[in-house]
């Protein structure tokens, strides 16, 4: 199983306001001695901005980036250029830290996650005409391209999930966290569209906070504190039969630990983010 880490586990995030930012040394070093020295970028800030120094750090560290998580809104006619050039320089950097996969999420154009781009029929041709540019731009820099549905973005119901694989063929990331919040089943997905999946998110997602942010009743970010993402096996996602699933389709991609959580104040040990990844990567291994 090819295992690595995400720095949203710790609550490293780029929405303003998200919570307490841990030091980054502090997140790398818990990574390596969770055994995971593969890792995303994380959010613009979290490693160096020029590539040598971010290299040069994780070297010491015996690490290396394998994918990072980009923004770009694909669907507004009149941005969209400037969001593709945007995309361009994310792609460019992350290439020269190394990495394998970018991660690309359609972004409803709000600084949160908390309300979804509803789209027109005109703004779905947008953007399903832009995902074979995005691709291109990935490949020019010799990262594969995976498409994420994340909640809060243009892509997160059941419907547009449906739509994306029927319109389109573009490499998916499956989250099995945020595919479950937005009313879809993981476990269906990785049997009846495992060919299209390159790369995967592992979250589980307590199944009642799910079910309020899908129904509008309680925003997605102030149901990250409460928990709404859970060690892998404590939520309703159906984790184990994802991969299961992944397993006979022998999916050779990488799997990110992934638990998004927001702190409110500096961690204590007893409520250590490492302990948590720990138990998700347990998980994970007990079923790879």
């Amino acid at each position: 199983m090819r295992l690595a880490a995400a720095p949203i586990s710790w609550g490293i995030c780029e929405v303003p306001g998200w919570g307490y930012q841990l030091e980054r040394d502090r997140v790398l070093e818990d990574a390596v001695r969770l055994g995971l020295r593969d890792i995303e970028a994380g959010p613009p800030g979290f490693l160096p901005s020029d590539p040598r120094e971010a290299r040069a750090l994780l070297a010491r560290r015996s690490m290396r980036v394998i994918g990072g998580f980009v923004t770009t809104v694909l669907h507004q006619a009149d941005r969209l250029e400037a969001e593709l050039a945007g995309l361009a320089k994310h792609a460019a950097y992350l290439a020269d830290l190394g990495s394998e996969m970018l991660v690309l999420a359609a972004a409803s154009g709000r600084d949160d996650y908390d309300i979804p781009a509803e789209l027109s029929n005109d703004e779905w041709q947008t953007l399903l005409a832009a995902l074979p540019r995005a691709e291109k731009i990935a490949r020019a820099h010799g990262l594969g391209t995976a498409l994420h549905p994340h909640v809060g973005t243009a892509i997160e119901t059941v419907a547009s999930i449906d739509r994306v694989i029927r319109e389109s063929d573009v490499p998916l990331c499956l989250d099995t966290g945020h595919v479950f919040i937005g009313g879809a089943d993981p476990a269906a997905i990785a049997r009846d569209h495992a060919s299209r999946i390159v790369h995967v998110h592992l979250k589980d997602a307590d199944a009642d906070l799910a079910a309020a942010v899908r129904e509008r009743r309680v925003p997605y970010a102030q149901t990250i504190p409460q928990g709404l993402f859970r060690p892998l096996g404590d939520g309703g996602a159906g984790v184990a039969d994802v991969l299961a699933a992944l397993k006979r389709a022998k999916y050779a991609g990488w799997y990110v630990l992934e638990q998004d959580i927001a702190l409110r104040v500096p961690p204590t040990e007893a409520n250590d983010p490492a302990r948590d990844i720990a138990r998700s990567r347990d998980f994970a291994l007990a079923h790879a």
